[in-house]
């Protein structure tokens, strides 16, 4: 059987990695992955992992799920794909009536799109254009939060505001507005995460006056920044958004797309602050992991503003070539028929409690600033000083010491910088939980020493 080393040497040769330099592999180890079976990774050397990451944060139910596989199967005997202008099929349409559902009320229509970068660069024309239609050409800014990220394509790069990920392609991008996020790690002594999201929804609110009438629409992602470090805010901040942006006429469009389908502890973080969006974006676990596929959900009076006769051309001509992909979308239904019949974020509350009980010992360990936690998603922050919260310096890369360490011992912990986190599939056991508890705590040690 070929091995790590030949499939690796294979890949370096003509493979091109996303989110990598690629001269780290000079000296980093490239694992090249045989075979996935729930919570585990197996490589080329018989060599398993804890998928602790689920592969990027789309895993839900494990590798290799046999439901979601009988589901995959059937469909591909039946039809794997056919356009979705002016045709249609069995799986987008059940799809799109469970998804209508089981969102927040008032969200009617949903328009699917291929990934998650795909949906915001959606959500932003038809906010743009629906102002468009309605006589209000001059709404067409868009405002972000500070250490936010919705993704790499040029409209989605541009509403958010993660430095590594921006500053190169600055110049080919829209200007936005940008307000303070409301981070509870930026609390100040004494003041509570709700705290904390009302002192800065002031300056949200200052500047939503200011610029109501050329705001398009507010995009967040509700609860957890995750690629900004996994930072965390309260709901109210939430709430008062929503009231904002309906007061001044403003849309609101809620980035679900890595915080969906269970990681908050709720189905979608937006009910935790009883809210729904005027656009909602999911993809990643939308599919358990699967296939690409996202979608973006928006009530009725927005899809009405499209609706007209063609010489009005108000339509949205917005397509990708596999959008709706019948694959994508039986996937998308076995995943629901999981959380429908398993009672998942019940057995969720199990598990994060459990997540929280075994990371506990690491708020005391002297270089960690945090461990903080939303539902199925934990970080913990590593800091230089732990009394100041002053971070170490980028460029000494102490996360990626953690993930080499954590390859040893069997897990897949991949760094956001120094921020380490779990963010696993839902049928991981407590015993795993624990498990990763102590290689993160063994290699925070290893990469904490000067």
């Amino acid at each position: 059987m070929t091995g790590n080393d030949d499939i690796a040497h294979r890949d370096l040769n003509v493979l091109w990695h996303p989110c990598t330099q690629m001269k780290d592999h000079e000296w980093l180890p490239l694992i090249p992955i045989r075979r996935g079976e729930g919570v585990w990774l197996e490589d080329f050397d018989g060599r398993r992992y804890i998928d602790a990451i689920s592969s990027w944060w789309v895993n839900l139910f494990g590798h290799a799920n046999p439901r979601i596989n009988a589901a995959i199967t059937q469909q591909l005997g039946e039809l794997e794909h056919v356009l979705l202008a002016g045709f249609s099929h069995a799986p987008a349409i059940r799809l799109a009536e469970r998804l209508v559902a089981v969102t927040p009320p008032g969200l009617t229509r949903c328009f699917f799109v291929d990934n998650g970068s795909s949906a915001i660069e959606a959500a932003l024309k038809m906010s743009y254009h629906y102002w468009r239609n309605s006589g209000r050409p001059e709404k067409r800014r868009f405002v972000t939060l500070s250490n936010s990220y919705h993704g790499e394509t040029l409209g989605a790069l541009a509403v958010g505001d993660v430095a590594l990920y921006k500053e190169t392609y600055k110049p080919l991008l829209m200007e936005v507005l940008t307000a303070p996020s409301p981070d509870c790690f930026e609390r100040e002594p004494g003041e509570s995460c709700a705290e904390v999201a009302e002192r800065r929804f002031e300056e949200m609110a200052a500047l939503l006056e200011q610029h109501a009438d050329e705001i398009s629409a507010v995009i967040v992602e509700p609860l957890v920044q995750c690629a900004g470090n996994m930072r965390m805010h309260h709901p109210r901040y939430l709430q008062l958004l929503r009231a904002a942006c309906d007061r001044l006429g403003i849309h609101l469009i809620a980035d679900e797309i890595a915080v969906g389908f269970g990681r908050t502890g709720t189905m979608f973080a937006c009910e935790q602050a009883g809210i729904a969006p005027d656009f909602m974006c999911l993809s990643k676990g939308l599919t358990g992991g699967y296939l690409p596929l996202s979608v973006v959900l928006t009530p009725e009076t927005i899809y009405q503003a499209f609706y007209d006769d063609y010489e009005s051309l108000t339509a949205f001509l917005h397509s990708h070539s596999y959008t709706g992909n019948p694959l994508g979308c039986s996937a998308a239904l076995a995943t629901l028929d999981i959380f429908e019949h398993d009672d998942v974020l019940a057995h969720n509350h199990r598990l994060s409690r459990v997540m929280a009980e075994a990371a506990a010992p690491l708020e005391d360990h002297p270089h960690v600033a945090e461990v903080r936690q939303t539902g199925m998603i934990l970080a913990i922050e590593m800091v230089k000083d732990k009394a100041a919260r002053t971070p170490y310096p980028w460029q000494e890369r102490r996360g990626l010491r953690v993930y080499r360490h954590a390859l040893k011992e069997g897990a897949l912990l991949r760094p956001l910088g120094n921020v380490i986190y779990f963010m696993p599939p839902y049928v991981i056991t407590p015993e795993q939980i624990h498990t990763l508890a102590r290689i993160a705590a063994t290699g925070i040690d290893l990469a904490t020493r000067d």
